[in-house]
């Protein structure tokens, strides 16, 4: 067996791989569940390599996500469910299904209206899930938002899905507003003890946050990420001030500390202003 550009190696590899009686005793061990963060972990690390432009990286972590696919297929064929090619049929088939103005008749018109019908497609495939499914509950305009999102992505997508029927506020002010008042019932939850109220209100004050970022422009998660970085980069100044000062850090107490971070701060500032 030896490397290839062509997609069939990669599944025979995963199929020897998984071979019970000569492949490895580690992979023929995987189902679905034991796999699946590393699906959800391959994918965060594409997207670290796109926000480094680490091209090179973002090769190798494209490949290691488009193993995960492959990985899950081959149980799935082993299971008797499906196989990669039902996989691929079903992408490309929804593929061409939701862009009529490419494959079919319609007029391409602009992005705007690409996503609209795109979403009153979906729609229309949930419906008919719904209808598959008998008895259970009406289609909601919410189901297939991933329960499996990270919380913060998932608000600020819940919530623009509800803002397609008209659910939403009105103006970026409106939403501060409204990240005003949680925080004031998150002050008056935490200034009691009941520790159930506090984390509900501190998810309404975060659920906010992410709607703020909604009305904004800006992707939550993306800027969370962004100021962990930032968060990490400053403390490492405060861990290097310490070593310089030679003082323990858990020794150097908080006004020292915050006066290193506080160096770092005006640096930060001086640097955007130039």
């Amino acid at each position: 067996m030896q490397p290839s550009r062509d997609i069939s190696h990669l599944i025979e590899i995963m199929a020897r791989l998984r071979d019970p009686e000569t492949g490895c005793p580690w992979d023929i061990e995987q189902d679905f569940r034991s796999i699946r963060h590393y699906t959800i972990e391959e994918a965060y690390e594409v997207a670290d390599a796109i926000e480094r432009e680490d091209y090179e990286d973002l090769r190798d972590e494209l490949g290691d996500l488009l193993l995960q696919p492959v990985y899950h297929a081959q149980m799935a064929a082993e299971a008797g469910l499906f196989d990669i090619g039902d996989v691929i049929y079903a992408v490309t088939e929804k593929l061409i299904r939701r862009h009529p103005h490419v494959f079919g008749e319609d007029e391409a018109g602009t992005s705007a209206t690409s996503e609209q019908r795109w979403e009153a497609i979906k729609a229309g495939e949930r419906a008919n899930k719904a209808r598959q499914r008998g008895g259970e509950k009406p289609p909601s305009l919410l189901d297939d938002v991933p329960v499996g999102l990270p919380a913060l992505t998932r608000a600020g997508k819940l919530a623009k899905r509800a803002a397609r029927v008209g659910f939403d506020w009105p103006d970026t002010a409106s939403v501060l507003e409204k990240v005003r008042e949680e925080l004031t019932e998150t002050e008056g939850a935490l200034s009691g003890d009941d520790a159930a109220s506090q984390a509900e209100e501190i998810g309404d004050l975060l659920f906010a946050v992410a709607n703020l970022a909604r009305h904004a422009g800006i992707d939550p998660e993306a800027a969370l990420r962004d100021a962990n970085g930032k968060f990490v980069r400053r403390f490492e100044h405060v861990e290097a001030r310490c070593r310089e000062d030679d003082i323990k850090i858990a020794e150097a107490g908080l006004v020292r500390l915050d006066s290193y971070w506080n160096e770092v701060r005006a640096a930060d500032k001086r640097r955007s202003e130039a």
